[in-house]
């Protein structure tokens, strides 16, 4: 669950740490292991051209074998040279090259097979070489012999190249690394333009700016972008079919409810009172089923200019209360909602603030994932083991304490409609009746 709410730049930036830190330090280490290789295939074969070079050169008398002072091969004549050769008969030498003169150590024989040379890997004296041995029959007009040609080259020199080559890589992989990382960051730029341009329109479509996603977008996308407009198209005939739906039971019940308006029945204050309730509530949950909360996902309403509305119009309704209203709002809060419901929700509160206050009315808004309403008053509160009841849908709330019961039967539906969270305390700082309101929009955004 974790893992599906890892954003999409980190997870770019998990890829382009993986390839310059676990990537590319394999390819340097594959690079170099391949390049070491072909340096051991490289000196086989040197070693082998030498090997076939001194056989040419060799002269086998009746004295024995004979080489010449200076043989062809420039490595051998080098006292500071790295590749050593070498001649035996019968396990006695009876010649180096003059790079060999400081040699300490006799090279062991390792028998070939027939008419092949060995080449492999030995270490004398503790120090690592490649060695190349081959016996051969040498031949004259009276007698033949044999003799082991043995040539060695010094692991140290393979080294040194490798470290040359090694560091010319590094130069490279980091010059390589770089421009890894550059073209790695442009095309995650470049591939989540569709998604920064698909989130720009729903954006627009939330604040209703446009009514569908209009923008050309890659294959993948397109489905989403299908989705999204059939789930467009689909809520706004259902929408209409409910407009007209209610529309229709609006006008089957003012005839029998002006019947009842107009009959003795009405006469009585209880039931004119009941009546009159009937109507309101009538009107509110058909405005509000055609226009609320179905479509609110792609409406946001600004909060303070409903809240300064709603104060001046209690200001004037109450002026013989002279009533102080403290109010903390920023132009950048919204409701995800409808205006009408935001108005409804907080004229409710604020008027049941009103009523109860004695002298002093807070609204506190605050926003950040979650738009959080506090409406304060300075009145009794309400009590305690009231407080659940109060926001019970069905029960008779005007028996309260005064100003907390009428219309939060229709504040608690609206709340629960748009997800919301209403809990009522006692004012830390004025001391009456706390209503707080709580909305979480850290999924919706």
């Amino acid at each position: 669950m974790v893992a599906s709410q890892i954003s999409l730049k980190i997870r770019q930036g998990f890829i382009l740490v993986f390839v310059l830190l676990v990537a590319l330090p394999i390819l340097f280490y594959s690079i170099g292991k391949a390049y070491y290789a072909s340096l051991v295939e490289t000196t086989e074969k040197n070693l082998e051209a030498h090997l076939y070079s001194l056989i040419s050169e060799v002269d086998f008398t009746e004295r024995g074998i004979i080489m010449p002072s200076t043989i062809l091969t420039p490595e051998l004549n080098n006292l500071n040279s790295d590749t050593y050769a070498m001649i035996y008969r019968d396990d006695v030498p009876v010649w180096h090259s003059e790079s060999a003169v400081n040699v300490n150590f006799k090279p062991e024989y390792i028998e070939p097979k027939a008419g092949a040379a060995d080449f492999r890997r030995v270490v004398y004296n503790n120090a690592v070489y490649w060695q190349l041995s081959l016996t051969v029959i040498l031949n004259n007009i009276d007698q033949s012999e044999q003799a082991r040609f043995i040539l060695l080259k010094r692991n140290d020199a393979l080294l040194r190249l490798m470290d040359g080559f090694k560091q010319t890589l590094v130069d490279w992989m980091f010059i390589m690394g770089i421009a890894i990382a550059g073209l790695m960051a442009i095309g995650f730029i470049w591939s989540g333009r569709p998604l920064q341009r698909l989130d720009k329109e729903i954006k627009a479509i939330e604040s209703g700016d446009i009514q569908e996603i209009k923008g050309l977008y890659p294959v993948e996308l397109q489905t989403i972008k299908s989705d999204l407009n059939l789930l467009l198209e689909s809520q706004q005939r259902q929408k209409e079919r409910y407009r007209a739906s209610l529309s229709d039971l609006a006008h089957a019940l003012k005839t029998p409810l002006a019947v009842l308006k107009s009959s003795p029945l009405a006469n009585d204050a209880d039931a004119q009172e009941q009546l009159d309730r009937i109507n309101v509530m009538i009107e509110h949950q058909l405005k509000r089923a055609a226009t609320g909360a179905s479509d609110t996902w792609k409406k946001q309403t600004p909060v303070k200019p409903v809240i300064d509305s709603i104060l001046s119009a209690m200001a004037k309704v109450y002026r013989d209360k002279d009533i102080i209203f403290n109010c903390t709002v920023t132009d950048k809060d919204y409701f995800l909602g409808d205006q009408t419901d935001l108005m409804e929700l907080l004229g409710n509160l604020i008027d049941n603030a009103c009523k109860a206050c004695r002298s002093q009315v807070e609204v506190q808004v605050i926003q950040s994932k979650t738009l959080c309403i506090g409406i304060s008053d300075d009145g009794p509160g309400v009590p305690e083991d009231k407080r659940e009841s109060l926001l019970t849908r069905g029960t008779r709330l005007d028996t309260y304490e005064s100003g907390h019961g009428v219309g939060m039967a229709i504040v608690s539906d609206l709340v629960n409609s748009y997800n919301g969270h209403l809990t009522i305390n006692k004012s830390d700082t004025l001391g009456g009746a706390q209503f707080i309101l709580e909305f979480n929009y850290n999924d919706k955004k």
